[in-house]
């Protein structure tokens, strides 16, 4: 058809005209405007394809088609105007991705970096204590490194940064160069850093960030595991009532059920059950080490002798709340506090000695050696590893652990009585 200007004016969105005489050509009305439209087959894939012209009236019939024809002539030459159009459109965004993506990263610093891994995956996933010792590590370990976008992050920072902490705190240095490796995994799962980084924190002093065991006085002990003999056992059990009650009774809880110092600091008096004429002390599940594990359990323990003496003294104190509460109301003892506490006690000890002139007969100990060395004694006593594991609240581990699921109730009965005769005669 001819082209007529009030048939052009009465076009309803979604109609077109199209031009014998000029095939291919068309005009297309929207809601607001007429367009013309190149539509044809391309020369280089055969496929239909259309591209926009100009909006009529604003482009007129003759200068419609006057573009027509150029386009026309291209396609008869082999060129698919429209799709080169769309490929410079898709160059040209992605040009100004890759931009933005730079800009990004220029401001995307190792502390932000540190920031998202804790929010993303620490505070989610880590126990509260440990989340916080996270934090306090990004925020006091990381220096002028921490300012600097996380892509110029080049191999021999990553080793300046480690290698400052790893003489005077090599341990912290690990923890540090470990932590760092799982932020940047993180980054690189979440597209924060391109593909292409390397995670110099998995690949610097691998193997070569090594404790060299703590200092006291300034005297190297090196990194071997305290364990007490009976005869220091027995002299610390005679010598515990110069601390004071509280202290005595976590430190005296440690021995008799072999339990963790921040589970013993936590108990609480709602945990203690009687069943068949036994007390057992029944840890949540989520007060646990084991709290990731989906198959792990509530930890039960027997209490005897002393452990049970303690117990059912200060629940009737404390009901069912904490039976170590702190000063802070609804808050129990801090684990570090009974640390320092032992420590200030310690011969070596240079803290305010004014204020603790008892001295401890038996030295060069902290509270955890106390765990481990129940965990010897049931090992000296004939307990068998798998039962003592349960004892201290271990996961059996491998195919063990997945197929044998039996609670040991009977055998931790067994074997914390055995333990806490052991004990108690070396008070005498």
């Amino acid at each position: 058809m001819n082209f007529d200007a009030r048939t052009a004016k009465g076009l309803t969105p979604g109609q077109h005209i199209t031009f014998n005489n000029y095939p291919g050509l068309r005009l297309t009305a929207s809601v607001s405007v007429r367009t013309w439209i190149y539509r044809y087959k391309s020369p280089v894939d055969n496929r239909m394809r259309q591209t926009a012209i100009g909006h009529w009236p604003a482009m007129s019939f003759p200068a419609a088609i006057i573009v027509w024809e150029d386009l026309r002539v291209q396609r008869d030459k082999g060129i698919d105007s429209a799709l080169e159009i769309k490929q410079l459109r898709n160059k040209q965004r992605e040009e100004d991705e890759a931009l933005r993506v730079a800009e990004l990263q220029l401001t995307y610093t190792l502390r932000l970096l540190c920031d998202d891994y804790l929010d993303g995956h620490v505070k989610i996933h880590r126990a509260i204590k440990g989340a916080i010792e996270i934090e306090r590590m990004f925020n006091t370990m990381l220096g002028e490194a921490a300012d600097l976008p996380a892509v110029a992050i080049t191999r021999s920072i990553a080793f300046d940064l480690i290698q400052s902490f790893s003489a005077a705190a090599p341990v912290q240095a690990a923890k540090l160069r470990c932590e760092l490796g799982a932020a940047w995994d993180y980054a690189l799962d979440a597209g924060r850093l391109p593909d292409t980084s390397a995670n110099w924190w998995r690949l610097i002093l691998r193997g070569k960030v090594r404790s060299k065991g703590k200092s006291i006085s300034g005297e190297k002990i090196g990194t071997i595991k305290r364990v007490l003999t009976d005869v220091e056992v027995g002299q610390l059990l005679r010598w515990l009532p110069n601390f004071s009650q509280r202290l005595e009774d976590v430190l005296a809880l440690y021995l008799w059920t072999a339990a963790r110092g921040a589970e013993i600091c936590a108990m609480m008096g709602s945990e203690i059950k009687e069943e068949d004429g036994q007390v057992w002390w029944v840890i949540p599940k989520a007060k646990t080490k084991n709290a990731r594990h989906e198959n792990a359990t509530d930890q039960r323990t027997p209490l005897f002798g002393m452990a049970l003496t303690i117990v059912t003294r200060r629940k009737q104190l404390y009901g069912d709340g904490y039976l170590f509460p702190s000063k802070l109301i609804g808050r129990p003892i801090n684990q570090k506090t009974i640390q320092e506490q032992v420590y200030c006690h310690q011969p070596y000890s240079q803290v305010r000695p004014q204020h603790f002139p008892n001295r401890l007969p038996v030295s060069h100990w902290s509270p955890h050696d106390l765990r481990r060395t129940a965990r010897t004694a049931l090992a000296k006593l004939g307990c068998p590893d798998v039962v003592a594991e349960m004892i201290l609240g271990h996961m059996l581990s491998g195919i063990v652990g997945t197929y044998n699921l039996h609670k040991y109730d009977q055998e931790k009965k067994e074997w914390l009585k055995k333990l806490s005769d052991h004990w108690s005669g070396l008070v005498v």
